[in-house]
């Protein structure tokens, strides 16, 4: 058998996780369910958001889930690696901004 850490189907059970906590997991989930309720935001644009942090996030579970949302709420395939592009330019530019940090103690170390 190929048993796989990932497993997708283990997406179905993400609300099972309130078995060991309900109070909190309910909360979470009310949270949650409001949270992508339409708002200044549409449903569709938090939907792209959700996908975009997914992929920063890597979370497989989370880019499966809103990979059908955003198709759900139709978004193109381009206005989905557009998403994606915007977060790895945000997580690039984060990791690269950090350089000044490095810099800055070169600097100081030189004196």
């Amino acid at each position: 058998m190929d048993k796989k850490y990932y497993d997708p189907e283990d997406l179905k059970k993400f609300g099972d996780v309130t078995e060991f906590q309900k109070e909190l997991g309910d909360k979470f989930f009310e949270y949650y369910g409001s949270v992508f309720e339409e708002g200044a935001l549409t449903k569709r644009e938090k939907a792209l958001i959700a996908l975009a942090v997914a992929h920063v996030i890597q979370c497989p579970y989370c880019i499966d889930a809103y990979t059908d949302e955003t198709l759900q709420q139709g978004c193109s395939e381009e206005q989905m690696m557009e998403a994606v592009h915007v977060a790895t330019a945000i997580r690039g530019g984060s990791s690269l901004v950090h350089g000044v940090q490095m810099m800055n103690q070169v600097k100081k170390l030189s004196m």
